[in-house]
């Protein structure tokens, strides 16, 4: 059966309210996640989009290092996905180039500094590691590797709110970010909020 762009589009948005109903008032994210997606949104398309985006999540001032409710940052996301979409390949697309977006973001903070210089310009190190600097930018969730080879692991996420698609973005980013060649990254939903990643480098 032909799924048209319209139907994915309402499906993909469906998902992003499950997960923003599973979330609770103690689940949080940095600000800098809201402004990093706002970054892309201004970018692509303009003030207006800004402003409804803000309007959406109930956030006009945005403090990177303070942490808000991920429940609100599904709500932008979800919004900046639709008035995104026909220019960045579907929802997929928007939530990839968010995902990447992240990345830019948590790496230039004194959290992604930290990161960094704890894995020395090593992939491996810095997998190990990112479970860790998860933690130090948002409240839920478990990450951690599974090594499948010397430059290949299986990267496992429980109850995190964000689609697969967006980790993509971010593990791709951060892998390029350490120095890794020839990154590739494929995941995979297993439940609402749990996903795994293939994961290879050279």
């Amino acid at each position: 059966m032909h799924v048209g762009t319209e139907a994915s589009a309402s499906g993909a948005a469906w998902e992003l309210e499950l997960r923003r109903l599973a979330a609770s008032e103690e689940d949080t994210a940095r600000g800098m996640f809201f402004q990093g997606t706002l970054d892309v949104v201004g970018f692509l398309g303009g003030d207006g989009a800004v402003a409804r985006c803000k309007g959406v999540a109930g956030i006009w001032e945005i403090n990177p290092v303070h942490m808000y409710p991920i429940g609100k940052y599904l709500r932008m996301t979800t919004t900046a996905a639709r008035l995104l979409a026909p220019q960045l390949d579907g929802f997929e697309g928007v939530l990839r180039r968010i995902g990447t977006q992240a990345t830019v973001d948590f790496v230039s903070s004194m959290f992604g500094r930290d990161l960094m210089q704890t894995a020395n310009g090593s992939p491996r190190k810095l997998l190990q590691s990112l479970g860790d600097g998860y933690r130090a930018a948002v409240s839920y969730g478990e990450r951690y590797p599974l090594w499948t080879g010397e430059k290949s692991a299986r990267f496992i996420m429980r109850r995190d709110f964000m689609p697969a698609v967006y980790h993509e973005g971010v593990l791709l980013g951060v892998l390029e970010a350490i120095g890794a060649q020839n990154v590739r990254v494929y995941g995979r939903q297993v439940a609402l909020l749990d996903s795994e990643y293939e994961l290879s480098w050279s």
